[in-house]
């Protein structure tokens, strides 16, 4: 068998590829400068630093100082609302306090009641108190002072009981006497200064007298004058 034939350049017509032109030809670019290779790194570095200058701000809370027409806005937009809130707590604290005051007051009427009632007691107890008040000058009785007992009675011996009841007491100047002159309608005891007033009183209590006067002219400071 007959080998066939290769194919070689020559067996195909000439066509626009087997003449190109001479030089380059297509899309290329030239050789660049250093400043343009250099400009893209730059731009990154730049933006990088901005943005972690950014996130330092936020986060130190810097940021109001350097921008501080955000921090304005923040403040007037907080500001309302803390106002609200403590206008908010200042009622729930006023609705809170007012059955506290109302109770308070009640509470407080009451009290002003109950001590005017037991006010009304002790205004009314105030006449029990009298005698308590009458004998207070007896603390101050001096019992130095001569005291005359007269026996203005039909009992012998009578002034002297009478003046031994005086001296258990602790008067240590007492004498018993009879009387020379008018008598008294009922017992008493006599005084003659008033710095004996509270002696002549302490006397007619230990006697049990009830009728105390002052008399000028006496033979003692204190006399005491039996007559029943």
């Amino acid at each position: 068998m007959a080998r066939k034939d290769r194919n070689t350049d020559e067996s195909y017509a000439e066509d626009v590829f087997d003449n190109p032109p001479q030089g380059p030809v297509g899309v290329h670019r030239g050789n660049r400068s250093v400043a343009a290779r250099l400009v893209p790194f730059l731009i990154v570095i730049v933006v990088a630093a901005v943005a972690g200058l950014t996130v330092w701000a936020v986060m130190s809370g810097e940021g109001a100082k350097v921008m501080p027409w955000k921090s304005a806005a923040t403040s007037s937009q907080t500001a309302p609302a803390s106002k609200s809130a403590k206008s908010s707590k200042s009622s729930k604290s006023s609705a809170s306090e007012s059955p506290s005051a109302s109770a308070s007051q009640s509470a407080s009427a009451s009290a002003s009641e109950s001590e005017s009632a037991s006010a009304s007691p002790s205004d009314s107890q105030s006449p029990s108190a009298s005698p308590s008040q009458s004998q207070t000058p007896a603390a101050a009785a001096n019992l130095t002072t001569q005291v005359r007992v007269v026996n203005g009675t039909k009992k012998t011996g009578y002034a002297a009981t009478q003046a031994s009841v005086l001296q258990k007491a602790g008067y240590t100047n007492v004498v018993a006497a009879n009387p020379s002159g008018s008598l008294p309608a009922g017992s008493v005891v006599w005084y003659q200064n008033e710095a004996d007033v509270a002696t002549a009183q302490d006397v007619a209590a230990k006697l049990g007298i009830s009728n105390v006067r002052q008399v000028s002219n006496l033979s003692a400071p204190v006399v005491v004058v039996l007559m029943n």
